[in-house]
């Protein structure tokens, strides 16, 4: 049986009984906004890694086929549905497991996680992007040490060993200065603020008030997690950074925006967290991650 759009065909399998909501130790939140080249294959990679998990992606208004992609799949998970096979591909991707929102337009990186942590209902909370640059084989890396109750919030760090591609000299100094001007206002050590792979406890997350739309909530999430005297932990993580004629979509201007938003959050917005303790039941949206 085939979608509406004729891209993806459904396996008529029931859903896995074992998942559900009390059960979910991972949450993998991936923002999207015009990667329908790696998006299939990223999936894949995030759902052969052998933890349980949910994979909540929010599409940030995609123009190049991403967006219609993601609701055929969205689609199929509504249906019920364990898994599905994509035209020219003989492997089959799980989706019982996969939640997926539209934002109405394009709003940025930040709006869009903001959106998926709302969502969340994993025990710990792992950012991925949608593009190849991150390898999910990392995962169990970056939750050891909040499994091992050593950690509150685990950084991936690109700059620590791990095997990674050799690219842009400037890139690479900016992200060296940038680390080290909010290593001087949050007192933190870290090598890599900028890095996509953040790793939360659920409840610790919960407690973030967060703001920015863009790239800049790299740098919010790093102030307010050092305000809150979070156990903050680094691990070594692989790295396959790519061109923009591969699609990079980072520029200088987001180098700009996250020295203001060092200068932002480390001295003029002491907002950090949410004004009241939350409980199980509440929702986090309205409460935990506003704008």
């Amino acid at each position: 049986m085939r979608s509406r759009s004729g891209r993806v065909s459904w396996l008529l399998a029931a859903p896995d009984p074992a998942f559900g909501p009390s059960l979910v130790k991972l949450s993998v939140v991936i923002p999207v906004y015009n990667e329908r080249p790696t998006i299939a294959e990223l999936l894949w990679r995030v759902q052969a890694v052998d933890i349980e998990k949910e994979v909540i992606v929010v599409d940030d208004g995609s123009t190049d086929g991403t967006r219609e992609f993601l609701a055929d799949l969205r689609e199929a998970a509504g249906r019920g549905l364990q898994q599905v096979c994509l035209d020219g591909d003989s492997r089959t991707l799980r989706v019982d497991n996969l939640r997926v929102c539209f934002q109405d337009r394009n709003r940025g990186k930040g709006a869009a996680l903001r959106r998926g942590f709302a969502e969340a209902r994993g025990k710990i909370v792992i950012i991925q992007d949608a593009d190849l640059e991150y390898d999910p084989q990392d995962y169990p890396a970056l939750v050891a040490p909040i499994e091992r109750g050593v950690a509150d919030v685990v950084y991936g760090s690109r700059f620590l060993g791990g095997p990674h591609r050799v690219l842009f000299f400037w890139h690479y100094v900016g992200n060296k200065m940038l680390t080290l001007l909010s290593n001087m206002v949050t007192n933190l050590n870290l090598s890599d603020v900028w890095t996509c792979y953040k790793a939360f406890r659920r409840d610790v997350l919960r407690r973030l008030v967060l703001r920015e739309d863009r790239f800049g909530i790299e740098q919010e999430m790093t102030v307010k997690v050092a305000r809150l005297g979070l156990r903050v932990y680094e691990v070594p993580i692989a790295y396959y950074g790519r061109t923009y004629a591969e699609g990079k979509k980072i520029t200088w201007r987001d180098g700009v925006r996250g020295i203001w938003c060092i200068l932002r959050y480390g001295f003029l917005d002491g907002t950090t967290v949410a004004p009241a303790p939350l409980t199980s039941g509440e929702e986090p949206a309205a409460q935990t991650v506003r704008r």
